[in-house]
């Protein structure tokens, strides 16, 4: 059976989930994926590629030897230890989502950073990915979570930030991006983040229902010129559920 995921953890597949919907499969040209200072050199025969634009025959190859459903739920191994399966697999993919939430398990649960295994830490990973990729917002935001829980409260706002700047239109990035302001207690920027995916046309309420848990909601402002009905009407289909 899978092993019981944690509720960021859960959370953090649902973005993926969402997020990948909606993403092209094609093929990225070959180039190389640059690591961070002091992570030593990424040497692999095949790859790398973007793992929201790699064909699926790239992805099979891989996953289907080195990320299998085992290895990603940390259950049952595939050609050797964990890490190395995940190492490898995020070597093709510096961005792949699913691997790099495996390795964070991984460094939990064997409470070693990085675990047997691994070619690099966890840090590095995560700055890897970034590097290779640097517009993929939904990688970017795993790390944020990652900074938050480990308290580096700081780093989290600046590449969150980044985040909700290059964010553009896209309103699930923004509602991901305010829970994660939720997530580092900055409730003001959460609501902001609220009421802008509102004003996008996203009905879902989970950022609203956390704002109310801690009583820091409030409704948004009506339209500038907006009429006493049309306002009353506006707030009354926000509040719905």
């Amino acid at each position: 059976m899978p092993s019981k995921l944690n509720p960021v953890t859960d959370l953090r597949a649902t973005w993926l989930a969402l997020a990948l919907a909606a993403m092209p499969a094609l093929a990225q040209p070959h180039r190389p994926a640059p690591s961070p200072p002091g992570c030593g050199e990424t040497l692999n025969s095949y790859g790398p590629f973007d793992y929201r634009t790699a064909h699926p025959s790239q992805r099979s190859i891989v996953e289907n030897t080195h990320f299998t459903h085992g290895v990603e739920t940390l259950t049952r191994g595939s050609t050797g230890a964990f890490a190395s399966d995940i190492d490898y697999t995020l070597a093709v993919f510096p961005n792949h989502p699913r691997a790099i939430m495996s390795m964070e398990r991984l460094v939990e649960k064997e409470k070693s950073d990085p675990p047997k295994g691994a070619g690099m830490t966890l840090e590095c990973y995560y700055g890897r990915g970034m590097a290779y990729a640097p517009d993929d917002l939904v990688f970017r935001m795993f790390y944020v979570s990652y900074l938050t829980r480990r308290n580096r409260l700081e780093d989290a706002r600046r590449f969150l930030d980044y985040v909700v700047e290059q964010a553009g239109d896209n309103p699930l990035t923004h509602f991901n991006a305010g829970m994660l302001f939720f997530d580092l207690k900055d409730y003001d920027r959460a609501l902001a983040q609220a009421h802008r995916v509102m004003a996008m046309g996203m009905t879902r309420t989970e950022l609203r229902d956390r704002l109310q848990s801690v009583g820091r909601w409030r409704e948004p402002e009506p339209a500038a010129g907006a009429s006493a009905p049309e306002a009353a009407a506006s707030a009354a289909s926000q509040t719905s559920p």
